[in-house]
């Protein structure tokens, strides 16, 4: 089968249409981390890959954490499935994996296994492009800011009922602090926003919430997302440095479950 590549929007997100083999075989790998980076989202429908060859396939294109099982970690809102499950709901807001860690996820590598009857599509958000686009006036306004990011932020609003203790739990995370753009080491700038962006340092609360509900509506604009509707088999990668993304609504006991191999961080914030 030939290997060939469709842009599903001008500004986010590509379908690659190819085979096991190739893929599995890394000879496409520096091509496609190439277009990651350009395009933000490879999508690879029903490509059906096992456990294992989706193992295999994220090595071509880093190095994969060792979350999970093997480094391939059950996304579920089931705590029997994940024992993550608690805050898996707040991936109902835009966000990017490793808000918390020293250096955030390279990316991400998701298979659908199991799907909802209803809901479930995930988004994604070109955050490179989002910047790129802003106005001027704006990209010096937010030049040298930074924002709190904290766990409170990642699950504000998606609970029916806080508990003490889950807001207790969330509180004893620590804060870390970003800068609102992320200046990468190939000289590009993102956008570094999403629910984990609470406040910005230095700046009145209600002037720091309007400036983030602003970034955000303008990030989140339909020029700039991919919207996924999931079959069984599809695959997806997508670049965590650059791209948002969040997961529309389903039931809680709708039986669905992706698995996710995460591809260790390569650059650190700055």
């Amino acid at each position: 089968m030939p290997f060939t590549t469709t842009d599903l929007s001008p500004l986010v997100g590509t379908r690659v249409d190819t085979d096991k083999a190739i893929l599995l075989g890394g000879t496409k790998a520096a091509e496609l981390r190439q277009l990651l980076e350009a395009r933000g989202v490879l999508t690879f429908p029903k490509i059906g890959l096992t456990d294992e060859e989706q193992r295999q396939f994220a090595q071509t294109l880093g190095t994969p954490t060792d979350q999970g099982e093997r480094g391939l970690h059950k996304i579920s809102l089931d705590v029997n499935v994940t024992e993550t499950a608690k805050y898996l709901k707040g991936t109902l807001s835009w966000h990017f994996d490793g808000w918390n860690d020293p250096v955030p996820a390279r990316g991400t590598v998701l298979t659908g296994r199991v799907l909802s009857k209803t809901g479930g599509q995930t988004l994604f958000s070109n955050t490179y492009a989002a910047y790129e686009e802003l106005p001027e006036a704006k990209k010096a306004q937010i030049a040298g800011l930074k924002a709190a990011h904290t766990m409170m932020g990642t699950q504000r609003g998606v609970h029916e009922l806080v508990t003490p203790e889950m807001a207790a739990d969330w509180q004893s995370f620590a804060i870390h602090r970003h800068p609102l753009v992320w200046t990468h080491r190939s000289g590009r700038k993102s956008l570094l926003l999403g629910s984990s962006a609470d406040w910005i340092e230095g700046m009145d609360r209600g002037e720091s919430d309007a400036l983030l509900v602003e970034l955000k509506a303008w990030a989140s604009q339909p020029r700039f997302v991919y919207r996924h509707e999931w079959q069984v088999g599809d695959m997806i990668a997508w670049d965590n440095c650059g791209v948002l993304h969040r997961v529309e609504p389903y039931p809680a006991d709708s039986g669905r479950v992706l698995h996710r191999v995460t591809l260790e961080g390569e650059e650190a914030i700055a």
